[in-house]
């Protein structure tokens, strides 16, 4: 899931608006760098849910391949984009919307949000669980693992990460239960996963920290201190459950809808199931 947990860290610092017209929806996000980390993210995903079919057993390849087609035609970047341009215009005032577009101005923002987009590529991803060991050794008991809390609790990293990929799993589960005969196996399965959380709290935790440890560990002290102000304030905390929700939203209704696309290129009777 690592996709999935590199993207809850889009978020900024708080500055004062301006007195000009404040910012629309689509000019905070493209203020931001969301729009170009979710541009990754159906490839990314898609290729996640592959792997970890691949992983867990049992699942022909047919169905792997096809679980992938579906999800990248399925889980676009704009309709990502859509989805948190309509959550940011419901949900933000227009002060909201300016404090966040003014953020993403400084040159602070401007630092963090590179971080960002540089800690989301596919090939970062290798690098980070390289470096993590050595990460966890070098911040340990510092101010950086104290201030981990603070921002965790904030923008709902880990919590958000936890239930996105439950539902993930929940989806998946359903959808290769569409085309099997197994019934009783897959119900066991889902009451497995449902079953699981305070593990996968525990897995999806741990990598969260170590994300947060690799792409801030070029942010300063003080620089990081206004992120958290940020995050704690009244625009951050709103910008952040916004883009938060609405990827979700996105993310895991194609995924729902999986289990009916597998059973029509799939099911029984059809050419490409033989």
């Amino acid at each position: 899931m690592r996709s999935l947990i590199t993207l809850l860290f889009v978020v900024g610092s708080l500055f004062a608006g301006s007195a000009s017209a404040a910012p629309d929806a689509r000019q905070v996000l493209t203020a931001s760098p969301v729009d170009d980390i979710v541009a990754q993210y159906p490839a990314m995903l898609s290729e996640g849910l592959r792997d970890g079919l691949a992983a867990s057993g049992g699942v022909p390849p047919m169905v792997i391949e096809t679980v992938g087609f579906i999800v990248r035609n399925s889980v676009t970047a704009e309709a990502i984009e859509r989805e948190i341009v309509d959550g940011l215009a419901r949900g933000l005032s227009d002060q909201q919307l300016q404090a966040v577009h003014d953020w993403y101005q400084t040159p602070v923002a401007k630092k963090i949000a590179q971080a960002e987009i540089a800690a989301s590529a596919p090939s970062a991803w290798r690098e980070l669980q390289a470096q993590a060991p050595a990460l966890n050794q070098k911040y340990r008991g510092t101010d950086r693992a104290r201030q981990f809390t603070r921002f965790d609790r904030a923008s709902r990293a880990t919590e958000s990460s936890v239930d996105l990929a439950i539902a993930v799993q929940l989806g998946l589960v359903s959808a290769v239960s569409a085309i099997s005969s197994d019934s009783v196996h897959y119900d066991a399965l889902r009451q497995d996963i449902e079953g699981q959380r305070s593990m996968i709290e525990g897995v999806v935790g741990q990598q969260v920290y170590d994300s947060y440890l690799y792409t801030y560990r070029d942010i300063g002290q003080a620089e990081f201190e206004q992120y958290l102000a940020f995050l704690e304030s009244d625009a951050g905390r709103a910008f952040s459950r916004v883009v938060i929700d609405s990827i979700e939203t996105a993310i895991t209704g194609p995924i729902e809808q999986v289990g009916s696309q597998l059973a029509r290129f799939l099911g029984p009777g059809n050419s490409a199931a033989q």
